[in-house]
């Protein structure tokens, strides 16, 4: 029998979509479901947007350009410059979602057996993305008990290797919600810019910062024109994740130049979700303020009920729609598999994702889980609610 390649083999499962068969399983035996697994929001795509695609009058559905049209790179420069980051339309190539646009990244920066740091936890795929280039994921862990806060500097300083080629950021952050602030970006500055390497900022969501706290975005920053690379989507800000678009955003010339190679290669971002995208940007701000009001309500009452279990530790989100919990069990993948093929209260169960596979640390996550508090606020306290007495039955 031909053999698989020892990269297919090292590829990992993903946390968040690996225990589907087992969500379905528990439908079809009539268990209501309450999916706090994946960040697929519940938010209605802004109307303008499905608008564009419904009303337009295309007879030939032909091939955008590689990089994406100008007049769509063109209104994304005028969205970052409201955002304090002053870019041209020929510093942004359109990518099909912002997977790709890691994927051609990881591609454009890196050779097999190259690094890349990254503060775990973090989003799973990151490490999927490195494995299919052949590039080691080196992790720098955060700790619950700091909020998931950036890890010290010497932290970093003392995994930086002559292979080390960029740091790897996500904020706000998936999964944990921890969003870095202005001084934390600027300590990061300062460590690729003595080891020349460049600083990777996945900022899908910008738009989701709480608390008064204003996002920073590491191409506002001077001085890191050269090292900056920005990831964006419109999956999460305009609740489209089916659209995949997706961008990458740098000023450095020589990154550009190759990243559209790839863009090449695999020749164009879809055309229809290319016009609903540029028709979203015309969205207006109310609909970012409503939509952040209710993800502010959402994560206040996820977490309050939460910590209403006994033993269940929980970090307080500042941006996203994310929030790890620390639980009183030793092993999540079991305690979230066993919930959906074993447990039910009153013919209902929870889906969450374990997360362990959002780190690459052994060990690492083990007894804790992330939650997307993308439903109504009614269904996140029954949510919760089952979460409790799942966790008093298994633990009985």
């Amino acid at each position: 029998m031909p053999s698989i390649s020892i990269k297919g083999l090292h590829m990992p499962e993903s946390p968040i979509r690996k225990l589907v068969p087992f969500a379905e399983n528990a439908k079809k035996r009539g268990t209501k479901v309450y999916h706090l697994n994946i960040g697929q929001p519940d938010i209605k795509t802004p109307q303008i947007a499905l608008d564009a695609v419904k009303n337009n009058t295309i007879e030939t559905l032909s091939y955008a350009r590689s990089e994406g049209s100008e007049e769509y790179r063109t209104k994304l420069a005028n969205y970052y410059a409201n955002h304090n980051v002053n870019v041209s339309a020929d510093n942004i190539i359109v990518t099909t979602g912002g997977s790709e646009a890691l994927l051609f990244t990881i591609g454009s920066i890196t050779d097999a057996g190259d690094e890349i740091i990254i503060p775990e936890p973090f989003y799973a795929n990151y490490n999927g993305f490195s494995t299919a280039s052949g590039v080691t994921v080196v992790p720098v862990i955060s700790k619950i008990e700091d909020n998931f806060a950036l890890p010290k500097i010497e932290d970093f300083e003392k995994l930086i290797t002559k292979n080390t080629k960029a740091i790897l950021i996500c904020n706000p952050g998936n999964p944990t919600g921890y969003m870095y602030s202005k001084e934390e970006i600027l300590k990061l500055k300062e460590i690729v810019l003595k080891h020349d390497l460049f600083l990777i900022a996945d900022e899908v969501y910008r738009e989701f910062a709480y608390d008064g706290l204003e996002h920073t975005s590491v191409m506002a920053i001077e001085g890191l024109e050269d090292n900056a690379i920005v990831i964006d989507s419109v999956s999460k800000r305009y609740s489209m994740c089916g659209a995949r678009i997706g961008c990458i955003v740098s000023k450095n010339e020589a990154f550009i130049a190759t990243a559209i190679k790839f863009a090449q290669a695999r020749l164009s971002p879809p055309t229809y979700a290319l016009i609903a995208s540029e028709a979203a940007l015309d969205t207006p701000q109310s609909y970012f303020d409503d939509v952040k009001a209710e993800y502010v309500q959402r994560r206040d009452t996820l977490v309050a009920e939460l910590q209403k279990i006994k033993g269940v530790k929980v970090a307080i989100p500042k941006g996203a729609f994310y929030c790890v919990a620390e639980l009183p069990v030793t092993d999540t993948d079991d305690f979230a598999k066993w919930m959906l093929e074993s447990f039910n209260y009153n013919n209902e169960t929870v889906m969450v994702a374990p997360a362990s596979g959002f780190y690459s640390t052994e060990g690492e996550g083990k007894n804790q889980i992330r939650m997307a508090y993308v439903l109504k606020k009614e269904d996140l306290i029954r949510s919760v609610e089952i979460l409790k007495n799942a966790l008093e039955a298994y633990q009985a």
